[in-house]
């Protein structure tokens, strides 16, 4: 099986062995794919422990589990990393994790923020970002133009919204 995290290798040779506890994630990149790994294959606990010790009672495990186990995980970029080397304590990754969840794709974009503590990296916190803004590339309908399903009425009468 292919591992969830994109990079291209097996699971069982990528993400596993630090979901499994094998060996520790070398960088905040790592532990950021590992994370997206963890939601994907259901491992909350992975999640939880691989949180920030001091505020790692804050999840909520039930809906984690539930938006893990609802979720159809599509894929994980990573868009830009700042330190979180293996030489380094803290560190951020800007990623963008796909889903599907009820028939909905969803493309959740975040710059999250990591720290290692005692030769380990965990999760600190996260900041959505908002994606750059959608532009039309085609006119608007008017009221009176020709409703663009093809009906033959005015938009305004067809799917227009009608005061």
């Amino acid at each position: 099986m292919a591992c969830p995290c994109g990079k291209g290798e097996s699971l069982e040779v990528c993400c596993g062995p630090v979901l499994s506890g094998e060996r520790q994630a070398e960088t905040a990149e790592e532990l950021m794919r590992a994370r997206y790994t963890a939601y994907a294959t259901h491992n909350v606990d992975f999640v939880i422990s691989s949180h920030d010790p001091k505020t790692a009672g804050e999840v909520d495990r039930a809906n984690t589990e539930a938006w893990a186990k609802n979720s159809e995980w599509l894929g994980l970029e990573v868009l830009t990393t700042e330190g979180g080397t293996v030489a380094d304590s803290e560190g951020t990754v800007e990623f963008v994790a796909s889903y599907k969840l009820q028939k909905m794709k969803i493309d959740h974009r975040e710059r999250a923020t990591f720290k290692k503590e005692d030769g380990k990296w965990f999760f600190i916190d996260g900041v959505e970002l908002k994606g750059p803004p959608i532009r039309r590339s085609e006119p608007r309908v008017g009221r009176n133009d020709p409703c663009p399903c093809g009906s033959g009425k005015k938009y305004k009468k067809c799917h227009g919204v009608e005061a």
